[in-house]
């Protein structure tokens, strides 16, 4: 009694019994009030003239004003002044006055009750503007939305990474799922999806979410855009979605409660060692203290809630769950291929500079031309990573890759030994690549035939000039069809060449 807050009736109550006649060892006794109390009263009561019989007790409102200051006590000091400025400190934080009593009695051993601290954070909550309540059937929603988690070891790199909650809850029984992800991404944000239907053994007939990226695209009042994959996911699990109006978070208040409560009632107090051990703590406290707490709400055990009176009402999960999938937009660059989370993927040539849609999976990556598929590959993990499929690519560069220096020394062969000797000379310079060279070389049979070809080649070796170029001109000239050694290669160049040495310059 102490330390309670007295309402405005009991002190009028208090005051009347003053003016009969009744003492503060007696009011004591009664249970009413304290003696110092009710001493402090008494000296205020005779400053206004109130314990005058003859003079008229004003309205309470005026009792009030005297008796106590604005929003505080002005008769008694709270239990919890004395921590009062840590106290303002955690309520800055958000923590719950649930919370900042468990903390109390835990590091400063505070004697006090919950309701004492209750009353105490109630003086520094900021007034709210008038809501009204909405009415959920059994099965009708599901509330969805993000918040922001503890930083976890990544034991893959041995770093601290930031984490993420998500948090969907039943708008009737309000039980849910929570689970801690690494990123916002769509995939993330349908796997949650699913993984909480399975949690709920079945799916509500709607969803009321924000207007987070990773499910909405563009946010509108009216007409909000959503996220093709999302969309499609949707459909797969036959529920409806439905965001909220741009900046208005109260249209899902539950979720946006179930946000707070992990926040304030199962964070503070958290030390997990990583994600894995994030996630298991959390199914634990969903499972037990957040399942089996009396809701502020509906009075009700959530997790009995659901049990007794909504699970029954959820649609059932389809016998093939849909696949987890996202739907991006990319630009085929001039060098075939689009960019996928820094990873890169052809696609035919023709669409170069066009936007593609690409549908990518968890194995696979296929990319879409006006709602025709171009183009399938496997799934890339490593950054930098290039999937090339040679049909996609020009047909010079298909000509370039396929004609390499092995496929060259083939062809050769089949032309002759002095061609392929030939070319094995090109082949063995260790400075420049000849394999543009050499692919040119092997065009001249198609021009003037194999069999000039091969005395060509044998011509330029027997001249010291095994090169495309000595070749190309013996084959023009036509000297292919000449007898070696009736006129000198150098004096034939002499005319065209005019960097051509004399056999006297040459060392």
């Amino acid at each position: 009694m102490a330390n309670r807050r007295f309402a405005v009736y009991e002190l009028r109550n208090i005051i009347v019994r003053m003016r009969l006649g009744e003492s503060d060892r007696q009011l004591a006794k009664a249970g009413l009030i304290g003696r110092s109390k009710a001493a402090k009263i008494r000296s205020l009561a005779n400053e206004k003239d109130w314990l005058d019989k003859s003079v008229e007790l004003p309205a309470n409102l005026e009792i009030e004003s005297v008796v106590m200051k604005p929003g505080k006590e002005q008769i008694s000091g709270s239990i919890v002044e004395p921590f009062g400025q840590q106290v303002k400190k955690w309520i800055e934080e958000g923590v719950s006055a649930t919370v900042i009593h468990r903390n109390l009695r835990n590091r400063y051993g505070f004697e006090g009750s919950y309701e004492s601290v209750k009353r105490y954070v109630a003086r520094f909550k900021p007034g709210k503007s008038a809501t009204i309540i909405l009415d959920f059937k059994p099965g009708e929603s599901a509330q969805v939305d993000f918040g922001t988690g503890p930083a976890v070891l990544d034991t893959r790199t041995s770093e601290y990474v930031k984490t993420w909650f998500f948090v969907m809850t039943l708008a009737y029984s309000r039980h849910q799922y929570l689970e801690f992800v690494l990123n916002q991404k769509v995939e993330t944000w349908l796997g949650c999806h699913s993984r909480a239907f399975e949690f709920f053994g079945g799916i509500p007939g709607k969803i009321i979410i924000d207007n987070p990226k990773c499910a909405i695209t563009k946010a509108c009042y009216h007409d909000p855009e959503v996220q093709r994959s999302y969309a499609e996911f949707a459909e797969g699990y036959g529920f409806i979605i439905s965001p909220c109006p741009v900046a208005d978070p109260q249209k899902k208040g539950i979720v946006e409660s179930g946000v707070k409560y992990v926040k304030k009632n199962f964070l503070p107090l958290l030390e997990p060692r990583d994600l894995c051990d994030l996630n298991q703590q959390a199914h634990k406290w969903v499972m037990g203290t957040a399942g089996n707490r009396i809701h502020g709400t509906t009075r009700q055990r959530p997790l009995s809630s659901f049990t007794e009176m909504e699970k029954d009402f959820l649609q059932p999960l389809p016998d093939v769950a849909p696949e987890v999938l996202s739907w991006t937009k990319a630009k085929l660059h001039g060098n075939c291929h689009v960019q996928f989370e820094k990873c890169y993927y052809s696609a035919p040539f023709r669409l170069v500079h066009q936007t593609l849609w690409l549908r990518s999976t968890e194995k696979t990556l296929q990319v879409y031309h006006d709602n025709v598929l171009v183009a399938a590959h496997q799934r890339l993990t490593r950054p930098g990573q290039r999937s090339t499929v040679r049909d996609h690519l020009p047909p010079e560069a298909q000509a370039y890759l396929m004609a390499d220096p092995q496929w060259c020394l083939k062809q050769a062969a089949k032309v002759g030994e002095r061609c392929l000797e030939l070319m094995e000379i090109q082949f063995s310079d260790r400075v420049l690549d000849k394999l543009r060279s050499m692919q040119g070389l092997l065009r001249l049979g198609s021009k003037y035939g194999k069999k000039r070809l091969e005395a060509a080649c044998a011509r330029a070796i027997d001249h010291g000039r095994p090169t495309y170029v000595a070749v190309k001109q013996i084959l023009d000239r036509g000297l292919d069809q000449e007898k070696i050694g009736s006129e000198p290669l150098d004096d034939i160049y002499s005319g065209q060449a005019r960097f051509i040495r004399q056999h006297s310059m040459v060392q």
